[in-house]
């Protein structure tokens, strides 16, 4: 779901702050953020990608001014609030935090991949988005408020063999995004997560080098038909992230939205209804949740 409406000036006086942002989709919400109107702080680990990553978009017509970039590391709590705090002396505030940054890890069984890897793509996926709000929370309460856009994917719905801490990450942020809501909601800052559909990336590329034989015959072969068919467009996940990002969402919190299957547009139209709602969210099934009378409860 693309929608072309969400430029100009949907975000004009707004400030993002986006991690991961030297590639992939990423850089396509930095370009999307900037524009709609908005003043972008870029971050990523690698200096030397997200100095290209910026040129790129000045190049693109991007004002140099609204793009501030520093490498960082979002594992790191003092890196994160190095950036939120230089991020504030450069914009003179944040409105709107988009947690992209992230890994496959390792691929293969869970009793045979490495450990380091595996406990590092917790850290990444999941430890990092939790730390980069720690970071950016107290400014939001200050101003009473803010955004909060996580990217999620795939392995917070459905398990994900040989992609275990992948998986694990995925659905592990979901349920901080639905729990932040709650605790930041007094302060008017919103939490979502985005599910922006299977893209081609270097992440793909990652698995069709690893091969069947580290991730499963199965989700290799999807791969391939993902790589032919070419996948879903970074344009739906970024404007997705732009709507909520703007005050078009304005009170939508704790879902987890698909960027491609879901009416994002018109949600706000259902905000009330969302509000009282588990819909976009993750819960357990039930027995009687699929016509079966063999017990369960909520």
């Amino acid at each position: 779901m693309i929608v072309s409406g969400l430029s100009g000036t949907v975000l004009t006086g707004r400030v993002a702050l986006v991690t991961g942002a030297s590639q992939g989709l990423g850089l396509e919400i930095a370009r999307a953020y900037l524009r709609a109107g908005a003043r972008i702080a870029m971050c990523a680990r690698n200096e030397a990608l997200l100095a290209a990553a910026r040129s790129q978009l000045v190049a693109e017509g991007c004002a140099a001014e609204a793009i501030f970039a520093s490498a960082a590391d979002v594992t790191q709590s003092a890196d994160g609030e190095r950036l939120v705090r230089a991020t504030i002396e450069r914009f003179g505030r944040i409105d709107v935090l988009i947690n992209n940054a992230g890994v496959y890890g390792p691929k293969g069984p869970i009793e045979s991949v490495d450990w380091i890897e595996w406990v590092d793509t917790i850290a990444i996926n999941l430890l990092g988005s939790v730390l980069m709000a720690r970071a950016v929370l107290p400014h939001f309460k200050g101003q009473r408020s803010g955004k909060i856009v996580q990217i999620s994917g795939g392995g917070a719905t459905n398990p994900l063999p040989y992609l275990s801490a992948y998986a694990v990450s995925k659905v592990g942020i979901v349920r901080f995004v639905e729990t932040l809501a709650l605790e930041a909601g007094e302060f008017g800052i919103d939490v979502n997560a985005i599910a922006p559909g299977a893209l081609n990336t270097r992440m793909l590329d990652e698995i069709l080098a690893a091969g069947p034989e580290r991730v499963g015959q199965a989700f290799y072969e999807r791969s391939l038909q993902q790589k032919a068919s070419g996948g879903a467009p970074l344009g739906a996940g970024a404007q997705l992230a732009v709507y909520l990002g703007s005050a078009l969402s304005d009170g939508i919190s704790g879902r987890l939205i698909s960027a491609v299957w879901d009416p994002w547009i018109t949600l706000q139209e259902r905000r009330d209804e969302l509000r009282n709602s588990d819909i976009y969210t993750l819960r357990r099934i039930v027995p009687r949740d699929r016509g079966k009378d063999f017990g369960g409860g909520t």
